[in-house]
């Protein structure tokens, strides 16, 4: 259990900050937390019941993944050198739908662990079509913002049958969470629907998303245009692209945010802009999958949201955010040339780009007053990061950090990764438990 006061006064001090403040970003200030909001920036004086020394720090805020799998983290290494379609078919497919409630919850925590470590503040993750009370569960203990959804798939010919359910299954299923679930644990925790992708769900079902996202104000969280050979069978199948086949469905729509997105063309990217529909890029798994580069640069450009994610542990192997945010801007930089995107920029896409991609860009994503305190602790002065005094700030955070030099992380004022310690759950235990789980499914399943 969290055993540090949400409630107890904090003072992070002398620690440089990086804000998209321009006047205060990279300037050493002191951050005073009060309630698990942010209540002060700059010379503090005032006394705290806990005072964080920020030498030789940089506090930022907390990074903001808008796709992973956490039902996936307990795959790592096991799904290798496969494009999307056969790497889907052939491995994880079949690994998720032999998950059980406990190995299901023995590999949420396992990804948790490393997200917290890796400064992830919030996150959204796509989930198994069963069982997904186990990733719940165990987002609550994290007490990590959450976003949260059971993979819908009601077709597919390469869906294990019992990874199946009929339309109204899927949707009974999902209200059944949304009503147990949604808004919980003093609303760090929301339900996002998650129709998994095109191929695996009929126009009736992700029309029934569409009017219940409509109703009940929800995100939808889907994946379009990763890989060739999956856009050409959807134009095969529906006679028209991913992204004007969720517009045709009535999806297209605010509350829309599809992972991916590299195999769309200006209409497709009209699309996207025209009804505000949020882009997650994937670079680590679209590289390690060999899918593509997605054309964040033109997106951007055109004004489409866009955030970052690490996608599942078999298709990256990392949920390092600072490794997604190094290959974007290299990538960016590869395709469009050397100023094709700053670092400021790629670090504010990581954090309040992502907030802005999950509607809660109001209370987090950025050190402001009055937001909530979802920070990050930073050490700045290991061998890779130094020189930093006269360095920009950004280009430090975004190529030359890893994740292994965040020494704190805060949700609402709440410390959970603090003296190399994941304050939420027992390391040993975790990792112990996911070993047995693996080898449970593999006992269960012939690959």
């Amino acid at each position: 259990m969290i055993s540090k006061n949400q409630n107890e006064t904090c003072l992070i001090k002398g620690a440089r900050i990086a804000s998209f403040n321009k006047e205060i970003s990279g300037s050493i200030k002191d951050v005073l937390i009060k309630k698990g909001r942010i209540a002060a920036i700059g010379d503090i004086f005032e006394p705290a019941e806990k005072v964080i020394d920020g030498d030789n720090c940089i506090v930022a805020p907390g990074f903001i993944q808008t796709h992973i799998h956490l039902c996936q983290t307990l795959f790592r290494g096991l799904a290798e050198d496969l494009p999307l379609l056969d790497w889907l078919k052939k491995h994880i497919l079949p690994l998720e739908a032999a998950h059980d409630p406990d190995s299901l919850y023995d590999s949420a925590r396992l990804g948790l662990i490393e997200l917290i470590r890796g400064g992830v503040t919030t996150f959204m993750s796509m989930e198994t079509v069963h069982n997904s009370d186990s990733v719940f569960q165990a987002a609550v203990e994290s007490a990590m913002r959450a976003f949260i959804g059971n993979a819908l798939m009601d077709m597919g010919d390469d869906v294990p049958s019992n990874s199946k359910m009929t339309t109204q299954q899927c949707l009974s299923e999902s209200r059944r969470l949304i009503d147990r679930y949604h808004n919980s644990n003093s609303g760090l925790v929301s339900y996002a629907f998650a129709p998994r992708f095109v191929l695996t769900c009929s126009e009736e079902l992700l029309s029934q998303v569409a009017s219940k996202a409509e109703e009940l104000g929800l995100l939808v969280h889907s994946h379009a245009s990763e890989n060739r050979a999956e856009c050409a069978l959807v134009k095969r199948t529906f006679g028209v692209s991913n992204i004007e086949y969720f517009e045709k469905v009535g999806l297209a729509k605010p509350y829309l945010c599809l992972a991916h997105c590299i195999w769309v063309s200006p209409q497709e990217m009209e699309i996207l802009r025209r009804n505000d529909i949020k882009v997650l890029h994937c670079p680590g798994s679209n590289l390690k999958l060999g899918s593509g580069i997605a054309d964040i640069f033109t997106m951007k450009r055109m004004g489409v949201k866009i955030s970052l994610g690490a996608d599942g542990a078999p298709c990256n192997n990392t949920l390092d955010p600072f490794n997604e945010m190094r290959l974007a801007g290299l990538l960016q930089k590869l395709k469009y040339g050397t100023d094709a995107i700053s670092a400021r920029e790629i670090f504010r896409i990581a954090t309040l780009g992502g907030a802005e991609c999950l509607g809660i860009n109001a209370i987090t994503g950025s050190i402001e007053i009055g937001k909530e305190a979802d920070l990050i602790l930073i050490r700045a002065d290991r061998p890779h990061n130094i020189p930093n005094d006269e360095t920009d700030i950004f280009t430090q955070l975004v190529y030359s950090t890893r994740a292994d030099d965040v020494i704190m992380t805060m949700v609402g004022g709440k410390i959970l990764f603090e003296n190399n310690e994941v304050i939420p759950f027992d390391e040993d235990e975790v990792k112990s438990a996911a070993g047995k789980s693996l080898n449970s499914i593999l006992n269960r399943i012939d690959l």
